[in-house]
């Protein structure tokens, strides 16, 4: 009689059993990055679960960052996310290219109003000075990554918004005012949650985590142009701190 005991097989879950699968099917290409993968009805078909399953198996793909979810829309294959770095020179189409994606911005909106209080602290004006709000979204490879507000102001910059109207890129719009070189000055990263307006244009759920960055960027005489603050997809982008 053979006395070796055996040891007990531990089988994997039926959910990582899928969560595999729809990895190795990704990771083969059978799915690009922003396509939508079947409905939970019919994954739960395919793998002869219930829908249940199938949901534990996407969120975790969707905790590995391979898959993102839209409320009323499904999953999707996520990109890899793009590496960004802040420094003293922060160029979005620069960055972009670098990390090998196709850079895009989409201008939402550009209003003059006039200045904040926090805005005119930034930015070394009065309170009630007017300025130049642009709100927009930059994408990468079409994949939303961050909506961002820049302030500027008018007095010091003429022009701007009329620029920025024409071609939507803040270093040339700067360049046509005058500002034929800028730098930051300072950067503050806050970790903080979606609401509603950037949920809907960064195709995240509400209150999702997302990554804001404050940052003042100044001319070669060191006087502020911009004011911003951009919100990052926390699954989309990694930020990189330059020394």
């Amino acid at each position: 009689m053979n006395d070796t005991a055996k040891e007990p097989r531990h089988r994997t879950p039926i959910w990582q059993a899928i969560a595999n699968t729809l990895r190795n099917d990704i990771s083969e290409g059978r799915y690009q990055t922003g396509d939508k993968l079947p409905t939970e009805a019919s994954l739960a078909a395919r793998f002869s679960v219930n829908r249940h399953t199938v949901r534990h198996a996407l969120a975790h793909l969707v905790d590995e960052g391979l898959v993102r979810t839209r409320r009323g829309a499904g999953a999707f294959v996520a990109a890899r996310p793009t590496d960004y770095p802040i420094g003293a020179r922060v160029r979005f189409h620069e960055n972009l290219l670098a990390a090998g994606r196709r850079p895009a911005k989409r201008i939402l909106d550009i209003e003059t109003r006039a200045a904040t209080a926090g805005e005119a602290r930034a930015l070394g004006i009065a309170v009630g000075d007017k300025v130049c709000a642009y709100h927009g979204l930059s994408l990468a490879d079409e994949t939303p990554i961050a909506v961002f507000e820049s302030i500027f102001p008018i007095e010091r910059l003429p022009g701007i918004d009329q620029a920025l109207t024409e071609v939507s890129s803040v270093t040339e719009a700067l360049i046509r005012v005058g500002v034929n070189d800028f730098t930051r000055a300072s950067t503050r990263l806050t970790a903080v949650r979606a609401d509603a307006a950037q949920a809907i244009v960064l195709h995240l759920r509400e209150g999702d985590p997302i990554l804001r960055s404050t940052g003042v960027n100044v001319d070669e005489h060191g006087i502020p142009v911009e004011y911003g603050r951009t919100f990052f997809a926390g699954d989309r982008v990694t930020l990189t701190l330059d020394a």
